[in-house]
């Protein structure tokens, strides 16, 4: 989606501010479906609904703390505050709010996606009229971002409620659908996002390649864990070349940006290489994430800082890497304090590897990709767009892909990745199947981490993946100091898969126990 498209979102967060699952969702009276003006008014409050604090700055706490790769100075500058002690060493809790609140903004985006796509008129493709080939793009989309939403619910909770229609008197309150039961509708979903998509609401808006990227997700995540196929696709086994042929039919449609640093700034929003990304406006969204993630007095205004990466995420990438360009656009451990109403307003900050691990605050670099760059800046909201796909992630999973179906074409793609970052492709060059699919585990790390696929792709390939590549690592890493300075992670399945259903579902949903 374009950047013009930020101030629709003001007045589709007036019309939508108050829907979700519970209320009456908006535009009952059908007959108001045949305006194309309002049909595309409702597809902005879906979006809208995306752009709000629950659904990103909450649900990318959450899924970057759920990740095994950071820790949190929110509620504490300590390895004991609630959320390092908890979510962020892999060990949630029911009653976790940042959870409850992500969960929340999901299903009010779910039930806007449900209300379109109950209400808005479908029609033949080949036959339509100019409007009517706008109302098919808006049921698409509708579908798309309800599939979106799904993906992102199942692959953290597992089993799920799952809303396909609105709710009434009668019926306001389901129980758990199984997690086979969530994919094969986020399948239907998808599919039929990818194969109705049109163009019609123009480029402002996601095309049909998003679609195609999440199905790629979707039978990524099929082929590895074999228990969460539906019954209809269990005869169906090869779910890496499902992938595939999704996949490739987004490859070629974009192109990397030159800089890598520039794709975290405002200047390079809606780039060549964005395939999915999020319009955000502070006069509409209030979006706070560069209040939250900037690091502390980095900028005039207040911020948090509430991401750094382990110190050996990072270590690893530097060694790895020494000369990766993606280094800097990623992390940042030395500034200069800009903050005028601080005491040390003019002084040099730093933290690790700038400076010794000496306590807990100076001891993990700050994540800097959500950072408001301006340090200028002195307002408490900012306009930085968040892209949710973008084209380098497409192109790392087509060289993951190839390797499992040993098509010759998996170097090819992960080098165009590494060229943009100016690192050579030797660790792939020659490698084995099983040590190329290693490398490019960590690879989604080096050029994505903090961008909300961590915590699935760490979980993808199952526990055991899991433990021995992340959580055992990170464990036993003689570096590390699980006195003060480092989280132990939790080797326990149960904590460590998936997230507790919140309270405030299961307090307030009879069906479920």
């Amino acid at each position: 989606m374009m950047k013009d498209l930020k101030i629709l979102f003001l007045f589709a967060l007036a019309v939508f501010s108050s829907c979700d699952l519970d209320e009456d969702p908006p535009f009952l009276d059908t007959s108001v479906y045949s305006d194309p003006e309002i049909v595309v008014s409702t597809l902005d409050g879906i979006y809208a609904a995306l752009t709000t604090y629950n659904a990103q700055e909450r649900r990318l706490f959450v899924i970057n703390g759920y990740s095994g790769f950071f820790n949190t100075r929110k509620q504490g500058g300590n390895i004991n505050n609630p959320n390092n002690k908890n979510l962020f060493s892999l060990k949630p809790r029911q009653n976790e709010a940042d959870v409850a609140a992500m969960w929340a903004g999901l299903y009010t985006v779910i039930s806007r996606a449900n209300a379109a796509i109950a209400n808005v008129p479908t029609y033949d493709a080949s036959v339509a009229s100019v409007d009517e080939l706008l109302f098919n793009d808006v049921s698409a989309q509708a579908h798309f971002i309800r599939a979106w939403s799904y993906f992102s619910l199942v692959r953290l909770f597992g089993d799920v409620p799952l809303w396909t229609e609105l709710p009434s008197s009668d019926n306001f309150m389901i129980g758990l659908s199984t997690a086979k039961e969530v994919y094969a509708q986020i399948i239907m979903d998808a599919e039929f996002a990818a194969n109705n998509m049109n163009g019609a609401t123009g480029s402002a808006y996601v095309q049909d390649h998003a679609a195609h990227m999440l199905l790629a997700k979707v039978y990524m995540t099929l082929a590895t864990n074999p228990e969460l196929v539906p019954e209809s696709m269990s005869s169906d086994s090869n779910f890496w070349q499902k992938a595939y042929d999704h996949a490739i039919q987004v490859y070629g449609q974009y192109s990397l940006v030159s800089d890598y640093a520039s794709l975290f700034t405002l200047e390079t929003e809606n780039s060549s290489e964005s395939i999915f990304e999020l319009q955000i406006s502070q006069v509409a969204s209030n979006s706070q994430m560069g209040r939250n993630y900037t690091p502390n007095n980095y900028k005039a205004a207040q911020s948090f800082g509430w991401f750094t990466v382990n110190a050996d995420i990072y270590d690893d990438h530097a060694a790895t890497y020494p000369g990766d360009s993606r280094l800097a656009g990623t992390y940042i451990s030395e500034y200069t304090n800009n903050n005028p109403n601080n005491n040390f307003f003019g002084s040099l900050a730093k933290v690790y590897p700038s400076s010794s691990r000496a306590n807990f605050t100076n001891s993990h670099p700050f994540l800097f990709k959500y950072a408001v760059k301006d340090v200028t800046h002195s307002n408490q909201y900012d306009d930085k767009n968040i892209v949710i796909y973008r084209y380098a992630e497409l192109l790392l999973m087509l060289s993951e892909i190839s390797n499992e179906l040993q098509n010759g074409e998996q170097l090819a793609y992960v080098t165009e990745v590494l060229d943009r970052a100016g690192v050579n492709n030797t660790a792939y060059s020659g490698a084995s199947q099983s040590d190329f699919r290693d490398q490019i585990m960590k690879e989604y790390r080096y050029e994505l981490i903090g961008e909300g696929e961590d915590a699935h792709n760490n979980r993808r390939r199952g526990f055991d993946y899991f433990l021995n590549n992340i959580i055992t690592p990170h464990n036993t890493n003689p570096n590390l100091n699980f006195n003060s300075l480092d989280l132990t992670l939790s080797t326990d399945p149960s904590q460590a898969m998936y997230l507790p259903l919140p309270l405030t579902e299961i307090n307030t949903n009879e069906l479920i126990n």
